[in-house]
């Protein structure tokens, strides 16, 4: 527009017209301007309309943050005609009473009459930068309120653009079961990753890949990734991809075909390349699954585990981590009988030979893995409900998979050999008190006794086969502390490698046989606290 103002003005100094005076250079270019702008402005807002009355009802929100990300926040929706903002609220008394861009900013003991007077029927956390114990107080203060909490991603996200509508998500269950993390050693991460050569078995999976994305980070030299699921193989390596480039990092990526069941296989790729590390995630570890499919489970949780670790030894690996879970200790199914069955392996070899560094991280579940209770409640929230918990009174340790992939390669790190480590989890969380917040957070109610005109029930199942009640990290005593404040070591008895490989030539016969009562009965000799239960019993 300034250029073709520019242009009339000089045109007409120049020709010098009779009857056509020269302020027509600056007027007709302003009126100009004015009806396009006009009608640009006027046709955004008739088509926010049209949005708005296609949509349904407009939805009054509530910001919870008056800085820079909440000032953005709200000049996005007021795009939209989706939105109408009430207010920002903030618990600055600074900022209390003001206002930001037009929009008063209330305390936060307002929201209540904010909600019953006003209508507010969102609430938007546009703190991107606070503690995770900050949003925890804030979500807990709101949870019996009839508003639908969602949030925006962290600063990480936001850095490269402004704030819009589609950054808005549902509030992560992390914001309540999550802690704030304990800055990682820097020297332990970097010990067995820098500039070596890094094998992860299970890459595609949920944990495995995690371990990717941290390890990546630390720029090792090689980066093997060893799945047996096509797809999942094809996706972390394209991610991996994406983000070696973008972070400009020279890293060799390798996506490798194969199943640790395939001693061969496994051969050939240490032998091919040469790891100094091994992460070992590769398991089954769905406890219903593995307890209907036992001879599977038992084949690539423990005979897995000991071809790849055997192989490690022959082929001179440095480093050996397995990545081990809580439902090792005492066992009540298959699948836990079988992580301990592969923790004693290799504590078993990590007292016969010095080649290869074993150790075992063990740890409770992770937030958003597959299989994991918090997507199937959403699953269920999106449904309609119920929300179907096992037991009333059963309770699980969580962690979010960064931090859990993190704390795993610092405690590999800290190894001798043999060792077992277990993650400082937190406080268990009973499964009804979670589904309850979910719920709550969803700005509905539980339909129960006290509430029939609540909006989702929640079912009691029973428990399901195998299934405990509570888990537990710990067999043996008092666990000694490490160098890093979450990461304990455990004091665990070992079978000697003699009378272990003994069990481990029986379980081979009775995989190959499919016998089944053979195989829960040698597990029964060997795992602490197992007590084996055939059909029928």
């Amino acid at each position: 527009m300034v250029v073709y103002g520019a242009a009339l003005c000089v045109l007409l100094l120049w020709q010098q017209w009779s009857g056509v005076p020269r302020s027509l250079g600056i007027l007709q270019p302003l009126v100009f301007f004015l009806l396009v702008g006009g009608s640009r402005a006027f046709a955004r807002f008739w088509l926010a309309s049209l949005d708005a009355s296609e949509g349904g009802a407009t939805r009054k929100f509530l910001i919870f943050g008056a800085g820079t990300a909440g000032a953005q926040t709200a000049l996005a929706m007021g795009v939209s005609g989706n939105f109408s903002l009430l207010g920002f609220v903030d618990d600055d008394p600074h900022k209390v009473g003001r206002s930001v861009n037009g929009v008063p900013v209330f305390a936060p003991a307002s929201i209540p009459s904010l909600i019953a007077e006003r209508g507010a029927s969102d609430l938007l956390l546009a703190l991107p930068s606070a503690s995770r114990s900050r949003r925890k107080a804030i979500v807990e203060s709101l949870k019996h309120l009839p508003v639908h909490i969602s949030t925006l991603p962290d600063w990480a996200d936001l850095a490269n653009g402004k704030v819009t509508v589609q950054d808005f998500k549902e509030l992560d269950i992390e914001d309540l079961l999550g802690r704030d993390a304990v800055a990682p050693d820097r020297d332990l991460l970097a010990r067995n990753l820098l500039g070596k050569v890094v094998l992860v078995t299970g890459a595609g999976g949920s944990i495995g890949s995690e371990l990717c994305r941290q390890i990546v980070i630390e720029q090792p030299s090689h980066l093997l990734l060893l799945d047996h699921n096509e797809y999942g193989l094809y996706a972390i390596h394209q991610e991996l991809g994406r983000l070696c480039h973008d972070r400009h990092l020279t890293i060799h990526l390798e996506p490798l075909l194969g199943s640790v069941g395939q001693a061969a296989r496994l051969r050939t790729i240490c032998q091919t390349w040469s790891p100094h590390t091994v992460y070992h995630a590769a398991a089954y570890k769905h406890v219903p699954l593995v307890e209907s499919n036992p001879v599977q489970g038992v084949e690539n949780n423990v005979l897995g585990t000991l071809h790849m670790a055997q192989v490690a030894v022959e082929c001179g690996v440095t480093s050996f981590v397995l990545v081990s879970t809580d439902k090792a200790v005492r066992p009540t199914n298959v699948m836990g009988a079988s992580k301990r069955m592969a923790e004693l392996v290799l504590q078993a070899l990590a007292s016969k030979q010095t080649t290869t560094c074993f150790s075992m991280v063990r740890f409770g579940n992770v937030l958003g893995s597959s299989g994991s209770v918090v997507p199937l409640f959403r699953k269920q929230l999106a449904m309609g409900g119920p929300l179907t918990v096992t037991h009333p009174d059963v309770t699980r340790y969580f962690m979010t998979i960064p931090e859990a992939a993190q704390l795993v390669l610092q405690a590999g790190a800290m190894a001798q050999s043999g060792e077992v480590f277990v993650l400082d989890m937190g406080e268990p969380v009973r499964i009804m008190d979670l589904a309850q917040r979910m719920i709550e957070l969803s700005g509905l109610r539980v339909r129960d006794s006290q509430c029939p005109d609540g909006d989702i029930a929640i079912d009691v199942t029973g428990l399901r086969p195998g299934e405990k009640l509570y888990e537990e990290l710990l067999i043996g005593g008092t666990p000694s502390p490490t160098r890093h404040p979450r990461i304990l070591m455990a004091h665990e008895d070992a079978l000697p490698w003699a009378e272990l490989e003994v069990h481990l030539a029986r379980l081979q016969q009775a995989i190959e046989g499919a016998d089944v009562a053979a195989i829960k009965s040698i597990l029964q000799d060997c795992v602490q606290g197992y007590e084996a239960k055939l059909i029928g019993d």
